[in-house]
């Protein structure tokens, strides 16, 4: 056999064992994961809150506490998180959001919110109106037909 068949076998095998890997691994993230929800929701409450601002932020200058940023992975300390301030009774707190909530938040709004320790999860209602519903973002394909479209106009 030639050199460079027994150099494709080991590198085939290496890919298998990474993906076997990769498999195991994330099931049991995926456990993790669903294991987490059933702790969040067991601890959901129902909160009225006045929202202050709200801001895209490293989790060190989120101004959550220290625990909160010691506790967290390496890796999640370097992304941005939503984080929100708001008055809930007579405090101001910042609160983590869900991705989703924070888009549909509204600034200097009383809000009934769902909220499961420090995070921010469901938006119930909102005072003096309706909940806004959050518009799909386009995709790639969608811009480019859209353009086309705008094309064959002209």
């Amino acid at each position: 056999m030639p050199w460079w068949g027994i150099v494709l076998i080991v590198i085939g095998v290496l890919l298998i064992g990474v993906l076997l890997f990769a498999f195991f691994y994330g099931r049991k993230m995926q456990k993790k994961q669903a294991e987490a929800e059933k702790q969040m929701e067991a601890a959901k409450q129902t909160v009225s809150m006045l929202v202050i601002a709200k801001a895209k932020k490293k989790l060190k200058e989120a101004g959550l506490p220290d625990v909160v940023v010691q506790s967290t992975p390496r890796y999640y300390r370097l992304l941005k998180v939503p984080v929100v301030k708001a008055k809930v009774g007579p405090r101001v707190m910042n609160l983590l959001a869900d991705a989703k909530v924070f888009d549909i938040l509204p600034v200097n709004k009383t809000c009934t919110v769902s909220v499961s320790g420090m995070y921010i999860t469901e938006l119930k209602s909102v005072r003096g109106g309706t909940v806004p519903k959050v518009a799909a973002k386009k995709t790639f394909r969608d811009k480019l037909n859209d353009k086309i479209a705008e094309m064959r106009k002209k």
